[in-house]
């Protein structure tokens, strides 16, 4: 049992190779995460992250059969779901929400279809289900540091046209913005933070990371640069957290990770519910 005390029990996981990949890593992606969870929360797209969370799975089932890194094979998979919902969606016949339904039982039902062919259910993948920074390899934090860029410098350079469109799509319409492709950018850019979040929390779990940092900040600040910001501060917080409850716990940084978020989250909900009625009372 650590002793809490001490300086030496904070230090002691820093010290290790793989819990600074891990880490790095986990914050990259919390990072991402606050940003993009943010764009998630103001459209309601928490289904859609839950979606492509699932949609990743025969990907990375197919780069681990065929020895491939797997983060790579999510994110072919990811890539290609995200554009297909976009132009599924285009044709007008079918709502984007319908579409998401389909391919996100489709996708996951192929990748178990494949799974079922393989003798042993592989520690890789149930690693990939919930989440373990301490299995991140080098070639992992070198993906997903990449990944981390190309989202960002994305958001970067269309931020206001992605505002625009998930704020007000008839208004981006009638300023002449391609609605269909920038609502394609996003659900790509939606896949990527999802593809860089397997290792680290799991797909299982990545929808929550998305949401939670994300409706922690809206219910703390209002304009949307502070919310994007504010976001990925709470998630690297508890990320840190969790990755050091994960440590000496011994248990999965994804669901350590999410249980702290979740907490954070939770108090400030209470903090602002008390304060509410505080001030109703004393206008009352």
């Amino acid at each position: 049992m650590p002793n809490l005390f001490e300086l030496q029990t904070y230090l002691e996981p820093l010290s290790l190779r793989l819990v600074q990949r891990g880490l790095l890593a986990a914050i990259v992606v919390a990072i991402i995460c606050g940003v993009m969870g943010t764009f998630v929360v103001v459209r309601g797209l928490a289904f859609l992250g839950d979606a492509l969370g699932h949609a990743v799975f025969p990907g990375v089932v197919i780069a681990y059969l065929l020895n491939l890194n797997l983060l790579a094979g999510g994110l072919v998979a990811g890539l290609i779901t995200a554009l297909a919902i976009s132009l599924v969606g285009r044709t007008g016949q079918v709502r984007e929400s319908t579409a998401i339904g389909i391919f996100y039982t489709v996708a996951f039902a192929f990748g178990a279809l494949l799974l079922s062919r393989s003798r042993s259910a592989p520690r890789a993948l149930s690693e990939l289900l919930i989440g373990n920074v301490l299995a991140v390899r080098p070639e992992d934090l070198q993906l997903t540091l990449l990944i981390g860029g190309v989202v960002l410098l994305l958001v970067w350079a269309f931020y206001k046209e992605l505002v625009l469109v998930s704020f007000d799509p008839q208004q981006a319409a009638a300023l002449g913005r391609n609605v269909p492709v920038l609502n394609g950018l996003l659900f790509t850019l939606l896949a990527l933070t999802i593809v860089a979040s397997l290792q680290t929390v799991g797909n299982v779990l990545v929808v929550a990371l998305l949401v939670i940092p994300a409706a922690t900040a809206r219910l703390l600040v209002g304009p949307l640069p502070a919310v994007m910001g504010l976001a990925a501060l709470l998630g690297s917080l508890c990320t840190f957290a969790g990755v050091y409850i994960s440590y000496y716990a011994d248990i999965a940084s994804g669901g350590a990770i999410v249980l702290c978020a979740c907490g954070v989250f939770f108090c400030v909900l209470i903090v602002r519910s008390a304060r509410q009625r505080l001030h109703l009372g004393v206008a009352g």
